[in-house]
Order: C-alpha cells, then sequence, then structure tokens
C-alpha cells in the first residue's frame, strides 16, 4: 500500500513539472522568396532558451515557465526581429515570421543575387526548377558530408544513374538509364573532355576528386546549344568557383580498409620499373636481353599497408574592387584498396546440359590508388556587360594493382575434390596504370547591346595513359591430399602501353533577346569545331624460363630469382594496337526560346559533320590498314515547361543525339585476350536514337522537390558487344562490336526531397525496361545424335540495364550543436555483365545493396571533423548464369546453387576520419 502511495505521488510531481511549463513554436521564412530560413538563433531573452530554425525552418522551445518574455531572432543574412508575449501554464504559441534582408545586404543586393552560393543545395533545387531541359544537380554541401570520395560515387546518388565498377569495388563509369557508358560523355565546366581509355570516349569518373566540385549536374535531355553525342546523358562537373571574400578551406583524414585486418597487402617497388621498353629506348632494331628487364617489377613484398591519407585545400578571393577573381584548389588522395575474388572459366559443350566450368581461379587484389587534382580559375570582370575566364585542371591517377591467382583445373589433371587432388596454375600480374586529364579552358561574356549577346571558348585538352613494364609471371603447382605445392615456371610476358588523346576545339554562341508582347524572345544560334588527335603504342615480348626444369623452393624461392630467355627481342609492335586516329567535329545550330509567365517553350536544330579515321602503323595484312567514316547528322529538339503554379512545372522534351563509335572501334584488329579473342569492326555505324521525356516537378519550399517523369528510347542500330563466330572458321570465337537493329528503352523516375526540422529523407527509384534482339547459337544433338550448332534470335535487356534502381539517404542535420549526419543506400536490381554468343548464357551481375555512412561535426571557429564509413554490408559483386549443369555439382560453391556462379567479389569495408577547417 504504501508503495502505491509514493508511487503515485512520483508521477504526480512530474506530470506536474510538465504541465506548468508552457511552449514555443514557429516556422521562420525569408521575406522575399518565401523559402524556409535555416540555421536562425531564436532565443528568450534573459534566460537559457534557445533554439535553431531547422532544415524546414521550423523551431521548438518547449518548458517555459508562465511569464512574459521578449524572443530575438538573430542571424548574420537577416534584420533582427524582437517580440514580446506572455505565455501561461500549458499553453503552445505559435510564430510565424518572414525575415527582412540585413540593411547591409540591401545596400548591395546585385551582388548578392550575383555570387549567390553556387555549392548550396538552395541553388540546386532552384537550377533544377529553372532548367530549360530535364536535370539533377547534386549540390556541393551535399558532396561535402556525403560518404563519397569520388565523382563516380557521388553521381551513383542520382536517379536512374548505376555504376560499373573496378577490381576494388570503387565506381569508375556511370550508366544513365540503363545506357551502357558509351552513350554518355563528361563536360568539366560545360566543356567536353578527351578521355585517357586506350580504346573508348567515356572518361572514368574514378579520376576525379569529389571535393573540388562547387555541384554535379547530370543532364537527361540534350538542348541544341548542346553537344549531341549523348543517348544516356551528359554529366558536367562545376568545378570550385572564385568567392566575394577571401576563403580558406583545408581537410585532411585518414583510415583503413577493412580487407586488410585479414590478409596483407601485396606490393613491388613500381617506382623503380622501366617507364621505356627496350624498343622504344633502343630502335627498332635493338635485340632485347634479359639484362635489360628490370627486376623491380617481380621483387614482392608482402605486408600491412599504410593507413590511407587523403587531403584538399582551396584559397581564393576577390580583388581589384571585386573585378578580379582568383581559385586555387588542389586534393590528394593515397588510398589501399583490393578485393577476394572467386572466379570461374567455362566452356559451352553442349547448350541442352549448361556450362561446364573447366577453372576456379582464387585470387587477391592489391591496390594503391594516388589520386590529384589541381583546379585553378581566374576571371575579370571589365563591367557589367563583359567578363572573362581562365580556367585550368589536372587531374592524375595512379593506380599499382598486383593480380595474385592460384586457378584449379577442373576437367583435367585428376581433380578430385573429395581426396583433395588437382591441378594447379599460379599467376601474379604487377601493373601500374597512370592516367592524366588536362584542361585549359579561356571563355568570354560580352553583352553588346541590351539585347545582343556573345559567348566564346577556347579550349585545349590532352588525356594520357601509360602502362609500363605490365608483368605476367605464371606458375605450376599440384595438389596431392590437400596440399598446395608449387613446381615450376611457365611462360612470362611483359608490355608497355600508352596512349594520347589531343583536343583542340573552339565554340562561339549569339543571343539575341526580344520582347514580344506579354512573351520574351531568345535567339541562339553558334557553332563547335573541334580537332581531335590520338595516339596508341603497344609492345609486348614473352619470356621464357632459361631452366624449365627449376624447381621452386629448391632453385628459386622468388621470382626475382628466376633467369628468362627473351623469345621475340625485338618485342611485338606489329599489332594493331598501334594506331593513329584523328576525328573532326563540325556543328552548328540555332535554338529559340519563347517565356511568358506560364509557359517556356525551346526547340530549334542541330547539325554536326563528322569525319572519323584511323592509320594502322604496322599492317600485317588487314584489308583496310586505313579507314574513316564521314556522315553528317541533323539533331532536332523542342522542349515544353509549363508551370501551373510558381513551384510545379510540367514538362515535355524531345530529342535526337547519335553515339558515334570508339576510336579503336572501328580498326580491324585482333588480339588474343586473356580468355577469348577481341576484334574490331571497320564497318560498325554510329547509333542514332529518338529520346521522349515526360515529367511533373514540385518544389514546395527552397529546399524540398518531388518529382516523376517517363522516358522513352528508340534507338536504331545500338552498339552491343557480343561474343560471335568467325563466318569461315566456325570454331573461332570472338569478341567484337556490332549493330544490332534497333532498341527501345523506356522508364519511370521518381525523386523526393523533404526536410523535417533535423531530419531529411532523400530517395529515388528507376524502372528500365529495354530489349534488343540479337542472334545467339544453340547447340542441340541432331537426330544422328551428332553436336549440331543452329542460330536463333534472342530478345534481352541491353548491356549493363537494370530494371530496378532505388537510392534512400537518411539525413541529420543539427545546426545548434553543428552535426550532419547522413546513411545512404543504393539497391542496383541484375543486370546483363556480359552477352554471350550461346542461347540463354549471358552472363548476369545479381542485384545488390549498398550501403555508406557518414557524419560531421563543426565547431564555432571554423574546425570540424568528420567520419565516412563505405560498404558497410561488404556487399560482394556476383556474376551468374542462369542455368546450371550436372558436369558442375562437385565444384565447390556450386553444388547447392540453381544457377551458375562464374564469379564473386568481396571488398570489405572502408573506414575515413578527418578533420576540416574553413576560414
Amino acid at each position: 500500500m504504501r508503495y502505491s502511495f509514493y508511487l503515485c505521488l512520483a508521477a504526480f510531481i512530474i506530470t506536474s513539472s510538465f504541465v506548468v511549463a508552457g511552449t514555443l513554436k514557429g516556422k521562420l521564412t525569408e521575406a522575399a522568396s518565401g523559402d524556409p530560413a535555416l540555421g536562425v538563433v531564436v532565443m528568450l531573452e534573459g534566460t537559457g532558451f534557445q533554439d535553431i530554425s531547422g532544415l524546414d525552418g521550423s523551431f521548438t522551445i518547449r518548458n517555459v515557465k508562465k511569464g512574459t518574455y521578449k524572443l530575438i531572432v538573430r542571424h548574420i543574412s537577416y534584420a533582427i526581429v524582437q517580440r514580446e508575449f506572455s505565455i501561461s501554464e500549458e499553453e503552445v504559441i505559435n510564430f510565424e515570421m518572414a525575415l527582412e534582408m540585413a540593411e547591409d545586404l540591401k545596400l548591395n543586393e546585385v551582388s548578392v543575387i550575383g555570387t549567390r552560393d553556387g555549392a548550396a543545395d538552395q541553388t540546386a533545387r532552384s537550377m533544377e526548377r529553372n532548367a530549360n531541359q530535364v536535370m539533377n544537380i547534386v549540390s556541393g554541401k551535399t558532396i561535402q558530408i556525403s560518404p563519397d570520395l569520388t565523382v563516380a560515387n557521388v553521381i551513383q546518388r542520382v536517379s536512374g544513374v548505376t555504376l560499373e565498377r573496378n577490381s576494388n569495388g570503387d565506381g569508375q563509369y556511370a550508366i544513365l538509364r540503363g545506357m551502357d557508358k558509351r552513350y554518355n560523355y563528361t563536360l568539366v565546366n560545360g566543356v567536353k573532355i578527351p578521355s585517357p581509355d586506350n580504346k573508348y570516349r567515356y572518361v572514368p569518373l574514378d579520376i576525379f576528386p569529389s571535393d573540388l566540385l562547387d555541384r554535379l549536374e547530370v543532364y537527361k535531355a540534350l538542348t541544341p546549344s548542346m553537344e549531341g553525342d549523348a543517348i544516356g546523358g551528359a554529366v558536367n562537373m562545376v568545378m570550385k568557383d572564385a568567392p566575394d571574400r577571401f576563403t580558406l578551406s583545408a581537410n585532411i583524414s585518414s583510415g583503413y580498409n577493412e580487407l586488410f585486418m585479414q590478409r596483407n597487402f601485396l606490393s613491388y617497388d613500381f617506382k623503380n620499373i622501366q617507364s621505356k621498353s627496350p624498343y622504344e629506348k633502343n630502335g627498332n632494331q635493338y635485340n632485347a636481353t634479359a639484362a635489360d628487364f628490370s627486376k623491380a617489377a617481380v621483387d614482392y613484398t608482402s605486408k600491412r599497408p599504410m593507413p590511407n591519407l587523403l587531403g584538399s585545400l582551396a584559397i581564393g578571393n576577390r580583388y581589384l574592387n571585386g573585378k578580379l577573381g582568383v581559385l586555387l584548389a588542389g586534393s590528394y588522395q593515397n588510398t589501399y584498396r583490393g578485393s577476394n575474388s572467386l572466379f570461374y572459366d567455362s566452356e559451352t559443350v553442349d547448350t541442352l546440359r549448361g556450362e561446364t566450368l573447366t577453372k576456379m581461379n582464387e585470387r587477391q587484389y592489391s591496390e594503391q590508388q594516388t589520386r590529384y587534382g589541381l583546379h585553378s580559375k581566374i576571371d575579370f570582370r571589365f563591367n557589367d556587360r563583359n567578363k572573362i575566364q581562365f580556367y585550368n585542371a589536372f587531374m592524375n591517377l595512379t593506380n599499382v594493382q598486383v593480380r595474385d591467382v592460384k586457378s584449379t583445373q577442373l576437367t583435367i589433371g585428376g581433380y578430385d575434390p573429395v581426396l583433395g587432388n588437382a591441378t594447379l596454375n599460379y599467376s601474379t600480374r604487377s601493373r601500374l596504370t597512370r592516367q592524366q586529364i588536362f584542361n585549359s579552358t579561356l571563355q568570354g561574356r560580352h553583352q553588346l547591346t541590351e539585347r545582343f549577346g556573345l559567348q566564346w571558348s577556347a579550349v585545349y585538352s590532352k588525356a594520357t595513359n601509360e602502362v609500363p613494364d605490365n608483368v605476367t609471371v605464371p606458375l605450376i603447382g599440384i595438389r596431392k591430399n590437400f596440399i598446395d605445392t608449387k613446381t615450376t615456371v611457365g611462360d612470362a610476358s611483359r608490355r608497355w602501353e600508352h596512349n594520347s588523346d589531343r583536343d583542340i576545339s573552339a565554340y562561339l554562341n549569339f543571343t539575341y533577346l526580344q520582347p514580344v508582347g506579354t512573351m520574351q524572345f531568345e535567339y541562339m544560334a553558334g557553332g563547335l569545331f573541334r580537332d581531335k588527335s590520338r595516339t596508341n603504342f603497344y609492345n609486348n615480348y614473352q619470356l621464357r624460363p632459361s631452366n624449365p626444369f627449376a624447381q621452386f623452393g629448391t632453385d628459386f624461392t622468388t621470382y626475382s630469382q628466376i633467369q628468362w630467355t627473351i623469345q621475340n627481342p625485338r618485342g611485338a609492335v606489329a599489332t594493331a594496337l598501334n594506331y593513329n586516329a584523328t576525328e573532326q567535329i563540325k556543328a552548328g545550330y540555332f535554338q529559340l526560346k519563347a517565356e511568358s509567365e506560364k509557359l517556356e517553350v525551346l526547340g530549334g536544330v542541330r547539325i554536326e559533320a563528322t569525319d572519323q579515321g584511323y592509320s594502322m602503323l604496322f599492317p600485317i595484312g588487314e584489308d583496310r590498314p586505313v579507314g574513316s567514316q564521314v556522315y553528317t547528322d541533323f539533331l532536332p529538339s523542342l522542349h515544353f515547361k509549363y508551370k501551373t503554379k510558381e513551384n510545379v512545372n510540367l514538362r515535355a522534351s524531345y530529342f535526337r543525339s547519335v553515339n558515334r563509335p570508339g576510336f579503336f572501334e572501328i580498326v580491324p584488329y585482333r588480339i588474343v585476350q586473356e580468355e577469348y579473342q577481341e576484334r574490331g569492326n571497320a564497318d560498325l555505324k554510329r547509333a542514332v536514337a529518338d529520346n521522349i521525356d515526360l515529367r511533373y516537378e514540385i518544389f514546395p519550399n527552397s529546399s524540398d522537390q518531388f518529382m516523376a517523369g517517363l522516358f522513352y528510347k528508340h534507338i536504331k542500330d545500338p552498339i552491343e558487344y557480343t561474343l560471335q563466330r568467325d563466318a569461315v572458321r566456325g570454331q573461332d570465337i570472338f569478341y567484337a562490336p556490332g549493330n544490332f537493329g534497333n532498341a527501345n528503352n523506356y522508364g519511370i523516375e521518381v525523386d523526393y526531397i523533404r526536410y523535417f526540422k533535423m531530419f531529411g529523407v532523400k530517395a529515388n527509384y528507376t524502372y528500365t525496361h529495354s530489349q534488343i534482339t540479337t542472334p545467339k547459337s544453340k547447340r542441340i544433338r541432331n537426330e544422328s545424335g551428332d553436336l549440331e550448332t543452329i542460330n536463333v534470335d534472342q530478345s534481352r535487356p541491353l548491356y549493363g540495364q537494370s530494371a530496378h534502381v532505388a537510392n534512400l539517404s537518411l539525413l541529420y542535420k543539427n545546426a545548434k550543436r553543428g552535426i550532419d549526419a547522413q546513411l545512404a543506400a543504393g539497391y542496383t536490381g541484375d543486370r546483363i555483365n556480359t552477352v554471350s554468343q550461346f542461347l540463354d548464357n549471358d552472363l548476369w551481375q545479381k542485384g545488390f545493396v549498398q550501403m555508406d555512412a557518414s557524419i560531421e561535426k563543426t565547431f564555432s571557429n571554423g574546425l570540424g571533423i568528420f567520419a565516412k564509413a563505405n560498404n558497410l554490408l561488404n556487399t560482394p559483386m556476383e556474376v551468374y548464369m542462369k542455368n546450371v549443369s550436372a558436369a558442375n555439382h562437385n565444384v565447390a560453391e556450386q553444388s547447392s546453387l540453381k544457377r551458375t556462379l562464374i564469379r564473386r567479389d568481396y571488398y570489405q569495408r572502408s573506414y575515413l576520419l578527418g578533420v576540416r577547417y574553413k576560414f
């Protein structure tokens, strides 16, 4: 009884302490725009009660005792607001206040508008709302607090975008709306840049550090003023700009990959390898000897790597009364990554019985990536009508990779998993890849009269790729009673590759404004000239052990002790990989934009003339050692935007675009790769697509949005890589590009961003359906019981296209405590990884979920600390085939599966902890 009395008394006291207090709630907006006012201090004078307006402009102050108070609202950008009020017990008072701009900012209103924060979320939403075409934008602030370190990983958060990843799990290429990386192009500050790839046009996005960006723009529809060779879309990296006042920002961080808490990192002395082959150093008549090859490339060390190190620095200011703006920025990232991979070789004996696995490869990748970027921007404003700017950027990505492989023969050599017997092969490859992109752009904007304007750009760009002294050393081994032993040495190879892509371009655009009644007309016309020159070098040496019977553990214990004989002392330079390529693009366009209070119509036509050619430097009997393709494309487009309300858009777009063959794809080459032969196609045609977009957009305020859209693409002569059969030598299978009739690609996209005081949700979902029909081979048993191959047509999705793609980010922002946190998850559905020549034998990448997280704490003195974690679920990359074979039931990892596993890569989690400072 006494216990119940005390319990009731305590409950009464606790309840009484709440009911005697009132609550103050409210929402702050900007008087000029009606948008939420974020990060504004709301306090009660003479008390410790205060709050900071959240992401939606709301604030709450609880437990205010009965009395009269003075409410003060204060922020550097707004005029101070003071209000007296009285509050009683249990009363809830709501304040809705529109804040006026501070007086000192009103005096410079034009300057404030002209120099808005290009990295802010509000700027990104405003640009999406006012854009001429369908697009998505990721702001610099979002990039800063995200878990992503490169542009490739940032872009995966955009609706309709998936990534093709490299061997260590990092994003590398963007796939837009299910269209392979070949169907997109990349811009820096609105200017197209060349690719360091030795064969293709597409640019690896992992070469760009994300902390150099003001924002990332993804164009999903093209206007006539944009280059027309993007069917999926275009990616524009807008780099940091000169600030209004002196600004210094820097960060440094370190971390580790969990993979190397479990195993060692394999490396070699890459700084002392030979950058040039004996052929390049001594001429084409020189006969190389074993002494010409450095042992540094095969002198391996195995140990735990150093922690990752990352940092960036940006400094900028305006001088000469604001006329001259200067920004210098740099970023450095040195990271250790890798993967543990299981990979199966296979062959098709009879398609009725599925694929037979022939070899199981256990691969360990160890990769040191050194990524740095330098970026400078200088602009000079002569007056309100004339401005020039000079932009320079240099990006470098050096990847030092060691791949260590143990292969188990599954069909020969007495494979017996029960007794533990098998024939083994070992292989270690050391490879250094250095990719660089340099861009220098001089641009001018001139308003010659009130209605007539001129814009021009002069651009020089160069992309290079170097792979010096790429070494592969194989060993033979045996497994007996579950004990693995290395025995003798096989034939090794060492090769040198390098290529460059030089690009000189000029852009010229004229603009004329003409009001007609209530309509505003903008006429644009202009042109482009681009001259591109590409060179490619390849040289390969074959090495045989001087003593083919030398035993591991007895005659040698390390690769550097092996003695070699050179089989081709002058190297193999007479290959199709030595070529020059050229391309000239001449383009002109006319564009008309008509705008009223509610309706905007933009349309026009672009004409692009292409002259693309190649010249093989060492032809060896090819029918067409020199060739070219010359054609002209007419690319119309039309875009509608109707504003049902000030913050609601209805969009409809149509545009035609093309996709040109890669520079190397039309060279009639033949190369034997590790798993198959690869060939070029001199008759490969460009793909042409008609694209339609419909989208509904609503922007409730400057931070929130909801967008839902439909897209449709009809592609004529799409370019797909498939495994094909030689028309003359039927037993020869090769991998080559080809045009395959017509393809259709359509889908829906939904984007949602919503903030609730300190919490926010960003979500998007894309459904994509594509279909292309290509010929496939089918092996059958005929009436005589013999194997016979017939051809059938099979419909499938486009290469790399996932039907379902989704992203969900949960955000937390506490301005009062200076905390930003994010948990980001992304889902990518099943997609084709490799197209097979055989019916139903395509290789599919399994759908996966990747989860990342980040948190940042900022102090009042400009100092901040942050942490990032990637791949929290340790999601593997898996490739499979949608059939099974009884022949594989005794193979590890296969017996319990309903499909055939071809590959599985684990990358493990990575962690980063850093410090940030901004002055």
